[in-house]
């Protein structure tokens, strides 16, 4: 964890959640194709490494992927290189469904 807080989003600037200013509930809303399933999977996945149970609602079950590691394809390995991540792997987070 940087010691800004949680990385949520990169950017032109990065986009950290102080943990302590995140609230018990919230909303990620938008249009399809907004990255609003990868928004709560990164959400999910910082709060669980620092120990804060997540629960969440998905009728659709596109945040089921969350409890494997995921794999390397050209697509994602691009995207590591563009982000300049240094420290990225694969792994799953705790899941009960």
């Amino acid at each position: 964890m940087a010691p800004e807080g949680l990385l949520i989003a990169k950017g032109e600037r990065d986009l950290y959640l102080l943990p302590k200013m995140a609230s018990r509930h919230g909303l990620v809303a938008g249009a399809t194709g907004t990255g609003k399933t990868v928004s709560l999977q990164v959400m999910a996945e910082n709060f669980s490494r620092i120990g804060v149970p997540v629960f969440m609602a998905d009728v659709k079950g596109d945040l089921a992927g969350v409890s494997r590691p995921g794999t390397a394809t050209p697509k994602i390995q691009e995207r590591i290189g563009f982000l300049r991540l240094v420290d990225h792997a694969f792994e799953g987070s705790p899941a009960t469904f």
